[in-house]
This record gives structure tokens, sequence and C-alpha cells, in this order.
């Protein structure tokens, strides 16, 4: 059997959970406990530039909430917000 997460034929959602981490979910999988659907269904593509545009920090909320962004200057968070790239 193929693996559900690479089928670009089916439909799909973004889930996110309490640390508003984000996930790429097939339809037809069960949601899992401590996640919720914020976007979808949609094609592949589509899910994944919508998780792109919006999750721009990857740090979980807590370690954002925490203090200020390792390896910077300052008492604060990162002002700038990422580009979203991953690569």
């Amino acid at each position: 059997m193929s693996n559900p997460f690479d089928d670009d034929s089916t439909e799909f959602l973004a889930l996110r959970n309490g640390e508003e981490q984000y996930s790429l979910w097939p339809v037809g999988i069960t949601v899992p406990d401590g996640w919720r659907v914020v976007h979808g269904p949609a094609p592949r593509r589509e899910v994944i530039d919508h998780i792109d545009r919006v999750w721009t920090d990857m740090r979980p909320k807590s370690l954002r909430d925490a203090g200020p962004v390792p390896g910077r200057a300052g008492a604060g968070p990162d002002p700038a917000p990422s580009t979203g790239s991953r690569a």
C-alpha cells in the first residue's frame, strides 16, 4: 500500500495542535486527539501552501512564549516574521 500522505490525488486537511504546530493530514484518516482542522479539505498542494503561509515560526507556542529567540540580543521575541521557508 502506498503512503496516503504522499498521494496528490486525494484531499488533505491542515491540522493544528495546542502548541500551534501544523500537520498535513489526509481526508478519511481520523484526526488524532489534540489536533483540530484549521484548513481544508483541499488539494495537497493548497494545504501545504496554506501551512507555509501561516506557520512562520517552527518553535512550539510554549517555547515562543518563554522568551527571546535563541542567539538574538534583546528581551523580547523576534519582531520580524520568518518567510515560512523550510529549505
